[in-house]
């Protein structure tokens, strides 16, 4: 079984990019999953001042340890204001600092998700062209517009994108086997 890491990028209990994030996670067939819920990570601001003094946080020193022994990730990035949201932006500056490769040269599956006609897709194309820097292997990316129009509690209702969603993770899950 291949161990993939799962993070919704936002601490909001009610999140959609968790309802996509489930969704999609609970379609891998070769996969043990190891979901990261933002909320167990409270720290403080990233600065290198901070780090100075104190060192990089034991919480981000174990999470940077379970990274190393992903096979791949799936990432649902919310968007706040065109990029990243602040809890998410904070975990992944610390990540940087206990590994600039923080996502391990790993195949990734990236998402994005708004009530919004665009559905995420500043922040997905920001994630896009920023986390090869950091070692990711995107090998897919998809974004589910207009979220409450479009997805239900059986999950997404457009045909059009379930099955561009269905084929992009298969697309991920065939790397991932491939990885020896």
């Amino acid at each position: 079984m291949k161990k993939i890491i799962t993070i919704a990028g936002s601490n909001s209990q009610k999140s959609i990019n968790k309802q996509l994030l489930s969704y999609t996670s609970g379609s891998l067939e070769h996969a043990e999953l190891f979901p990261i819920d933002l909320n167990d990570y409270v720290l403080p601001i990233y600065g290198v001042d901070f780090e100075d003094e104190n060192g990089i946080p034991t919480a981000i020193k174990r999470l940077n340890k379970l990274f190393d022994k992903a096979d791949g990730f799936i990432i649902a990035l919310a968007e706040h204001n065109g990029t990243y949201t602040a809890v998410f932006k904070n975990i992944l500056d610390w990540l940087s600092r206990a590994n600039i490769k923080v996502w391990r040269d790993k195949p990734m599956l990236l998402m994005a998700t708004s009530p919004g006609g665009r559905g995420g897709a500043n922040v997905l194309q920001a994630a896009v062209n920023y986390f090869p820097f950091l070692g990711a292997n995107v090998v897919a990316d998809f974004f589910l517009p207009s979220f409450f129009d479009n997805f239900t509690e059986n999950g997404i209702s457009n045909a059009d994108l379930k099955e561009e969603l269905t084929q992009k993770v298969q697309l991920f899950e065939q790397i991932i086997i491939l990885l020896e």
